[in-house]
């Protein structure tokens, strides 16, 4: 039996989730109540990417009016048990650092307190002696000879290295015409989602249960992850979804270890926890997708036809492999040729530690790391051959007559006609373009044409990560595979119909699209419907497939939806059929009533039938047990664990992604325009257009941030640079054009609805279309991400010449990774230099004229040191501070050396002060000072510690000028503002 009519599957209604969102009615997690006595924490972060602690002292903050308990990871340790990694390797992945701190942001103490701020300020009291170790960011030279090791008892950066063989690799190449290859850096750029991470945790002592609320997204197979590091069974964590969450993309399943740290600081507490991340701690520490560096070959005939490919993958996982951990790597696995029908492969997938945040999942995870690389590849072998690549792309798909498609590597391609989309795409477009660029280059500007044809899988298999060990370690382990969805739809006594799903929804409007499809079942208007999406494993029907990852939502979720309710439709229809004296097949649902088809007198409202079971279950027939609730738990058969020869169908659907970019680039300015761009998606069935064009824009102009703009950048010392969105930055409005929509549809033989994935596609093709497009431009064969403007100057500039070598010294260089600040000015006392020299040497002096000191300590004659607060753009915290006076020329001038060290970082400098009479009695104060800092503070964009320095020494030089002349401090002070 099937739907009456399809009412409401397909259409663009309006969304039931817009009204609360867009009057500020949403509820997430920081918008629902507390429970009394709740209390806040906030987080200690380590300012170096790689040291030992020494000690952390935590007295004086615990001291503090309205401190409740400071956390450490001691303390932490007593409780719980490392993390599970995703690799088994002999390393402990604590979600806080405890003996060692091995990236900058890694947690090292929580403050607990009345109030947020109070914990902020406890945490400028906790002192903590670090001893600094060398560093590596670079993925190659962390496996080089002499790097610095993470994990000792890993023995080595390198903690996984595999090799994998498909068909006769080595054949195919020996027998090529020719070889062409490509080596790609893809960088690390993250979500940036709205709403940040946040926690409530409770731990009840009775019944040993922890009670977390978090906006994590899934997948739930982390539960068991959880579960373990706090030492209780999985039935003893519940954690609850808020009903909303404010984005995601992929980001929100590392919020999982603060899980654990907020759950511990509850228990040490003894009352709730609350914790929300701020975006600061967001962008330094939380997970970030991983960058990889690809060499990629392959074996190509005269005419650009591929017979094999070679890959060598080197996947940067920060400090800490953390589950899912290598997914990002090895989720693409079966889907390695991409489009393209070649049966040959050869692969070599390394995993190496950094001292960088650990990774995670970000939108389309894994794909665009490959399809930025296979895609370049297929435009430099048109380049090299000097063929059309629209033609090289073509001569390469996968036959329309070959789906099911079993690729080289194991994944099978449920439905598609590669051919046909491309077609449809290019027809009258591409001739448009070619025109275009054609009158852009004869006028001696640059113009480029870029294609990208890729492969968009999703509803993941649960054991495509078990890849990463070999078949003997996967028959020691036992075997994972599938991706199991669950869906509850149930009636209540009046006849209204509920439905319940595991899908934890980041936005994407997944309550009207499940209201769409359970109304055409029951043939109810949609709005009827109710959709309860916010999930609590203590009650909820879930698995640990459960959560809204991989674009499973359309496939799996609303899939398992339509499942159960179709089973309870059927029910009814029985009932029906005894009501109405009527066969079971003659039964209609349509317009709120229950009908025999062919009589128009049997006719039944929809909500008696439907709430019979609750008012007289006696009156059920024979064959009926109850219509309440039908809970659906749905896996594909055609998710199987990998082979014994590695082959793995790490997805269950498929889609096509076809896009075409005309981009004109300025060589004057680095700046790249968007002339036109067309992207053409075969999704399978359309559930909702206007969503669909939605998750379409929103992966475009997230793609366009990630081509020309985003990038967590770290120095090599491990010092994190991008730590606001002054220099992490991200596209608005302005900055992305609107793009040409096409679809095609081949609906997936393996879905309940032959639906596909279509939220992540163009954060994998978009990049490396766009890079094709600028490379065309440019006559370019080496591009690499983000293509900021001053990379594209580079990249468009014709070689200088060399310039002659000049005896000029150079100035000190800073430290890796600091961030170099350099200034000068001048001030007027009203005193002479013997004066201001002796107020420089004075410890009440300094004590009262350095700004937010604390109190000053004299060592010695020329030594001194400082506890000072100080505040950098968004944030401020606690230093020490050692300054030495050398150089002395008394009373005229002396050089200032000094160092400082606290929570958010390192800094030191030195300037030279010279003292010079004004012929009136006062004195000209004149400085140049050379400084950098590094830590948390060097994420800070450097116009806000540009004008951070001067404002330091403004504020110093003007308590000198009031403190030598009390009488006019207003003056002077507005006199050095004006000078320095």
């Amino acid at each position: 039996m099937k739907a009456e009519t399809i009412s409401w599957t397909g259409q663009s209604v309006e969304r039931v989730e817009d009204a609360a969102l867009l009057t500020g009615r949403g509820r997430f997690i920081d918008d629902l109540g507390t429970r009394p006595g709740t209390l806040h924490a906030a987080i200690l972060r380590s300012p170096h990417a790689h040291a030992d602690i020494l000690s952390i002292e935590t007295r004086a903050a615990a001291a503090l009016p309205g401190v409740v308990t400071i956390v450490t990871g001691r303390d932490l340790a007593k409780l719980t048990t490392p993390m599970v990694a995703g690799l088994k390797i002999a390393a402990e992945n604590w979600p806080m650092a405890v003996e060692r701190v091995r990236y900058v942001g890694e947690p090292v103490a929580i403050a607990v307190a009345e109030s947020r701020y109070l914990a902020e300020d406890a945490l400028d009291a906790i002192e903590v002696a670090y001893k600094p170790l060398p560093a590596v960011v670079d993925p190659v030279a962390s496996m080089g000879e002499g790097a610095p090791v993470l994990h000792e008892k890993a023995g080595a950066n390198l903690v996984s290295d595999r090799r994998f063989r498909y068909g006769e690799p080595a054949a195919a190449f020996a027998a090529a015409a020719r070889t062409v290859s490509v080596s790609i850096a893809y960088p690390r750029n993250t979500g940036a989602p709205m709403e940040t991470f946040g926690v409530v945790a409770e731990y009840d002592p009775h019944e040993g249960v922890y009670d977390i609320l978090a906006n994590f997204q899934g997948p739930f197979s982390i539960h068991t992850v959880l579960a373990r590091a706090l030492k209780v069974p999985g039935n003893r964590l519940r954690l609850r979804m808020p009903p909303d969450s404010g984005g995601s993309f992929g980001v929100k399943q590392g919020v999982a270890p603060y899980a654990v740290l907020i759950g511990v600081a509850a228990r040490i507490a003894g009352r709730p926890v609350k914790w929300i991340e701020d975006r600061l701690e967001h962008l330094g520490a939380a997970v970030a997708a991983t960058n990889r560096v690809t060499t990629l070959k392959a074996a190509i005939s005269a005419e650009g036809r591929i017979s094999a490919l070679d890959w060598d993958q080197i996947e940067d996982c920060g400090a800490y492999p953390r589950a899912p951990e290598p997914a990002t790597l090895y989720r693409m696995h079966g889907n390695m040729t991409g489009a393209y029908d070649i049966r040959h492969v050869a692969m070599r997938n390394r995993v190496v530690l950094t001292n960088k945040a650990p990774t995670g999942l970000v939108r389309g995870f894994g794909g665009p790391q490959v399809y930025f690389a296979l895609e370049r590849l297929v435009q430099r072998i048109a380049v090299e051959l000097g063929l059309d690549p629209l033609d090289v792309i073509r001569r390469n798909l996968i036959p329309a007559g070959a789906f099911p498609y079993r690729t080289a590597t194991g994944a099978l391609y449920d439905s598609g006609d590669y051919q046909a989309a491309v077609d449809q795409a290019v027809t009258g477009r591409l001739a448009e373009l070619e025109q275009r660029r054609d009158a852009v280059r004869a006028a001696g500007k640059h113009y480029g044409i870029g294609f990208a044809a890729a492969v968009e899988p999703s509803v993941s298999n649960m054991g495509y990560i078990t890849t990463v060990l070999t078949a003997e370690e996967r028959r020691k382990a036992g075997p994972k595979n599938g991706a199991q969805a669950t869906a509850t739809v149930s009636i209540d006594p009046v006849g209204s119909v509920s439905v319940h799903v595991a899908s934890t929804p980041q936005g994407q409007g997944h309550r009207t699209v499940l209201a769409q499809v359970v109304a055409d079942i029951f043939g109810l208007p949609h709005r009827d419907i109710r959709v309860v999406a916010d999930l609590d494993t203590g009650k909820d029907a879930w698995s640990i497939a459960s959560g809204n990852y991989s674009s499973r939502f359309a496939a799996a979720v609303a899939g398992a939806a339509h499942l159960a309710a179709t089973r309870l439709r059927d029910k009814l229809a029985l009932i029906a059929a005894d009501q109405l004296k009527a066969e079971p097949r003659q039964i209609g649902f349509t317009g709120g009533v229950v009908f025999a088809k062919g009589n128009p007198d049997k006719i039944i409202p929809f909500g008696r039938i439907a709430a019979l079971c609750h008012w007289s279950p006696a009156l059920l027939p024979d064959g009926v047990d109850q219509t309440i609730r039908e809970t659906a738990f749905w896996t594909p058969p055609q998710l199987t664990a990998p082979s014994e020869a590695d082959e793995i169908n790490s997805s269950l659907c498929h889609g096509f992604i076809f896009d075409m970019a005309g981009v004109e680039v300025d060589p004057a300015n680095g700046k790249a325009r968007i002339d036109r761009y067309v992207t053409m998606h075969d999704c399978g069935r359309v559930l909702h257009p206007g969503m669909v064009e939605g998750q379409i824009r929103g992966g475009f102009a997230q793609a366009v941030g990630a081509t020309f703009y985003e990038e967590l950048a770290y120095a090599e010392d491990g010092a994190f640079l991008t730590g606001t969105f002054a220099d992490y930055l991200l596209p608005t409005a302005t900055e992305t054009p609107d793009i040409e929509i096409l679809h095609i549809e081949t609906p997936s033989p393996f879905t309940p609805l032959g639906t596909k994935g279509v939220g992540e596609g163009n954060c994998m093709s978009t990049p490396v279309c766009l890079a094709n497009a600028i490379a065309d431009a440019l006559g370019v064969s080496e591009i690499n991400l983000p293509l900021t403007p001053a990379r594209l100057a580079a990249l468009a500039a014709k070689p200088e010449p060399v310039r002659p070598a000049t005896s000029r010294a150079a100035a000190p260089a800073a430290r890796p990774g600091d961030r170099s600040l350099r200034g000068e000015g001048e001030a007027r006392v009203a005193a002479a230099p013997e004066t201001i020299w002796a107020m420089l040497l004075d410890v009440d002096t300094l004590a009262s004229i350095i700004p937010g000191c604390h109190g000053v300590q004299k060592l010695s004659e020329t030594h001194f040191k400082a506890d000072v607060t100080l505040g950098v753009g968004p944030v401020k915290g606690r230093y020490k501070a050692e300054i030495r006076l050398e150089d002395l020329d008394e009373p005229k001038a002396a050089t200032l050396t000094g160092s400082v060290s606290g929570a958010l970082g390192t800094g030191g400098g030195s300037g030279r002060v010279t003292l010079t009479p004004d012929g009136a009695g006062g004195t000209v104060i004149g400085y140049a000072y050379e400084a950098a800092v590094g830590g948390k503070v060097a994420a800070i964009g450097g116009r806000l510690l540009d004008g951070a320095a001067k404002a330091i020494i403004g504020q110093f030089f003007a308590a000198l000028a009031r403190k030598a002349s009390p009488g006019k401090p207003g003056l002077l002070a507005r006199l050095f503002g004006r000078r320095a």
